[in-house]
């Protein structure tokens, strides 16, 4: 029954944000709000909003673990299972922007949130401030940059079509709903689970849960390879990371302090994810400079099993 309602959970999670980005996106449209300025906040907000719900809902719930895990775990499944996947299927050149900004960035946030736990094994909600913070320079940023700009237009894929407002408010509704609903019925299912089976709820975070909201990454990069279109890059991934820690950590951090319960996400999953994050950077120079194809993509597949077998077998 635990198995169900974290399928069930899931499924609904990603139907609601689905639903959240098609109402976003709507309305930024309707206020005549940038395409440029949409991908980088509306979109990289809904697309998020399963990681951001499940971490608050799990804080308040008194498992700040499953909170923690499901980032973590989300991070290094970006990288090594999604992206792996991904450019098995079609190789991804890599931009300029990847190794000026993107990943510097990315390092950075990564870095900073080892820096947090690290010491005192708390995210309080100062370093909450600060972390939101940054999120909303990266932001600025981004926005003045005429060459990230020009980069990430060309990688979005919007609809033209401007839904009907009653649409529009019926699939916030929805996306609203489907992910508290979602949220509550994965949560319920990996405690379930892990006290069912007798393990950590931080493992059932890092591998099911995490694995589980990178789904809507994985299928929108693979159909994207497949059709030959830019609607998913690198980049992209590489900013749902910095979301996550910036953004889903920093807000859940402000509204309950988030305290590290299983001390092997510090001692354990942040070195995998510092690794495999800091990993990308020379892949993209070796053997094949600044592209990602199906040997890049076996090694980091191969890594994500590592990962997966050393967290729950060892």
């Amino acid at each position: 029954m635990n198995l169900f309602y974290i399928i069930a959970g899931l499924v609904v999670l990603i139907f609601g944000g689905d639903w959240l980005l098609k109402a976003s996106v709507n309305i930024s449209m309707r206020l005549k709000i940038s395409r440029i300025v949409i991908g980088m906040t509306v979109v990289s907000f809904a697309t998020s909003a399963p990681e951001l719900i499940v971490s608050i809902k799990s804080a308040l719930d008194g498992f700040p673990d499953l909170a923690l895990g499901n980032v973590i775990g989300s991070n290094i499944a970006n990288i090594a299972f999604v992206l792996g996947i991904t450019v098995c299927f079609g190789s991804i050149a890599v931009g300029k922007s990847f190794y000026t900004t993107d990943w510097p960035v990315m390092m950075l946030a990564s870095l900073l949130l080892y820096a947090f736990i690290g010491f005192d094994y708390v995210i309080t909600r100062v370093e909450g401030i600060i972390l939101v913070s940054l999120l909303i320079l990266f932001l600025v940023y981004l926005l003045r940059s005429k060459n990230n700009q020009l980069e990430n237009l060309d990688d979005l894929d919007l609809d033209d079509e401007i839904i009907p407002l009653n649409k529009t408010l019926i699939f916030l509704v929805l996306g609203g709903v489907g992910l508290w609903g979602g949220s509550e019925l994965l949560i319920k299912g990996a405690v379930g689970l892990a006290e069912q089976i007798g393990i950590s709820e931080r493992i059932i975070g890092v591998t099911i849960v995490s694995m589980g909201t990178s789904v809507p990454e994985l299928a929108a990069s693979i159909i994207a390879v497949i059709k030959k279109e830019k609607a998913i890059s690198l980049g992209n991934l590489i900013g749902s990371n910095i979301f996550n820690i910036l953004a889903v950590l920093g807000i859940t951090s402000i509204i309950t302090p988030i305290k590290v319960g299983d001390l092997q996400i510090v001692t354990n999953d942040i070195y995998w994810m510092l690794g495999i994050s800091f990993s990308i950077f020379p892949l993209c120079f070796i053997p094949t400079k600044l592209k990602f194809g199906l040997k890049e993509g076996l090694l980091l597949l191969t890594t994500y099993s590592l990962f997966i077998y050393f967290t729950v077998f060892k």
